[in-house]
């Protein structure tokens, strides 16, 4: 039986058990990883050395205790991985390997996972796109088009089912467009509940994790954060204040009839409000994405929630702020950098942010003004936001690094301008697939809430799920498991 594919709920269950082991596992994903790198671009680095890490992990005497076993995960090369060379997509970084862990992945080696790769990423994340001079990473969906970015290789990856957890970051957007792009769960948490990236991109940037079901994000999510509480959260839509266990009914990968009564019945009764034109008037948003915002609404009222329209648009003066709050960061980011060895496109992003900081037009006020104030105000009595994720399907995999500002800048404004507010704002957001557009891709809706709502979030990712189930892997990346 190949465990390639499964989910790491029933990987981490197998290698408790003793079903099958560790090194079984990685050495199966390591080979469908090499195999298909090629098509998907989905990586940079390929740890070979995770086999001999997941035969030590095998004789481990808490082997049987730990939530992720053997589970394989892949990592954004943004994020330092001990003795791995993090170049952000970029050949102006430093070329020295990481002396020591993140504090999220020595989180994920301690509760038993094995990292099996450094995953792509547009130069120094700056862009929703999936080039590099590394490479292209492409949609397991459909290769002539992007997987987003800039967590481009892990969306790619888990959407592949080559890995069936990865870890990307979130700067103003850069989880959940590839999530949306490639039929994946992600959840960009609010400050504080995981440990921020090395460049944190002003408060706004936030490492999360990517999945294929609500009930592996929140596991992931509780192991990266430390707090266990919340690998049940996707059951009931609240933390639930006790010692997790592994094999317990909730480890079980399904909903158990307590966790659905309390749907209904418990704390779990939400205000939800669905904003299905979020964007102020100029902005153009896929009509296929916008039912599937409403029809996402229509689910949460049948699961019990209290659902109401939002007709109100994002004030106009958010969109310029966002803008120039990423040429602001590209500016921070190119710092210290060789610009001979930087892209076109990071060279011009970067200009322009140093323009608009000398007349200080960089967004820094208009952030602060949102992040105050006005978001709360604009999100109203609301519990939680439901939109569409994306504004349109994503654009071609092409080497975009080597095109102009105003070409990367209007592509990114047509296809990917709704996630950005929510990282000004920073509070924690996810996207979650819901139906597939009629040009075959995933379609994936966005959920907001205040500071605090990561369980809300995660609850009602469940229900989703239940109401849409969506195919936990591109077509291409199906494997057929039999013993």
């Amino acid at each position: 039986m190949s465990w390639v594919g499964h989910s790491a709920i029933d990987i981490a269950r197998a290698v408790r058990r003793g079903e099958v082991t560790a090194p079984e596992v990685v050495g199966a994903h390591l080979e469908e990883i090499t195999g298909r790198n090629r098509e998907t671009g989905a990586f940079r680095v390929i740890r070979e050395q995770a086999l001999d890490e997941a035969r030590a992990l095998q004789e481990r005497d808490d082997l049987s205790r730990l939530p992720l076993a053997g589970v394989p995960v892949a990592i954004k090369d943004n994020v330092a991985v001990a003795g791995e060379v993090v170049r952000n997509g970029s050949a102006a970084t430093s070329g020295e390997p990481a002396s020591a862990d993140h504090p999220v992945v020595a989180r994920l080696r301690a509760a038993g996972a094995i990292v099996v790769g450094l995953t792509a990423t547009p130069e120094l994340s700056l862009v929703a796109l999936g080039d590099s001079v590394y490479g292209t990473a492409r949609n397991p969906w459909d290769l002539t088009r992007t997987p987003g970015g800039s967590s481009s290789g892990s969306a790619a990856a888990v959407a592949a089912g080559l890995v069936p957890l990865a870890l990307g970051t979130d700067g103003l957007g850069s989880l959940r467009i590839p999530a949306a792009c490639c039929g994946v769960l992600t959840l960009k948490p609010g400050p504080g509940l995981v440990p921020p990236p090395e460049d944190d991109w002003f408060g706004m940037a936030e490492i999360g994790p990517m999945a294929t079901t609500a009930a592996d994000l929140a596991l992931a999510l509780a192991v990266i954060s430390d707090d266990m509480a919340l690998a049940t959260a996707w059951e009931t839509g609240e933390r639930r204040r006790m010692a997790w266990e592994p094999d317990s009914p909730s480890d079980a990968g399904a909903v158990s009839p307590q966790a659905l009564r309390g749907w209904r019945e418990g704390p779990f009764d939400l205000r939800i409000a669905v904003a299905s034109r979020p964007l102020p008037p100029g902005f153009r948003i896929d009509p296929e994405f916008r039912a599937a915002a409403t029809a996402a609404g229509e689910a949460l009222r049948t699961a019990g929630h209290t659902v109401v329209e939002r007709e109100r648009h994002l004030p106009p003066w958010l969109g310029p702020a966002a803008v120039a709050t990423w040429f602001r960061c590209a500016a921070q980011q190119t710092r210290g950098l060789d610009r001979r060895r930087l892209e076109r496109r990071t060279r011009a992003l970067a200009r322009a942010g140093r323009v608009l900081g000398a007349i200080r037009l960089d967004g820094a006020r208009g952030m602060d003004r949102w992040r105050a104030y006005e978001a709360d105000r604009w999100f109203g009595d609301a519990d939680v936001l439901v939109t569409p994720a994306l504004a349109a399907p994503p654009p071609a995999a092409a080497r975009w690094g080597e095109r102009g500002l105003l070409r990367n800048v209007l592509v990114h404004l047509r296809y990917a301008p709704v996630t950005a507010p929510w990282n000004l704002a920073a509070w924690p957001a996810m996207a979650v697939p819901f139906g597939r557009h009629s040009c075959g891709l995933p379609i994936g809706v966005q959920l907001i809430a205040p500071p605090g709502g990561e369980p809300h979030l995660l609850g009602l990712a469940a229900q989703l799920e239940k109401a849409l189930p969506h195919p936990r892997h591109a077509p291409t990346a199906r494997r057929t498991q039999t013993a």
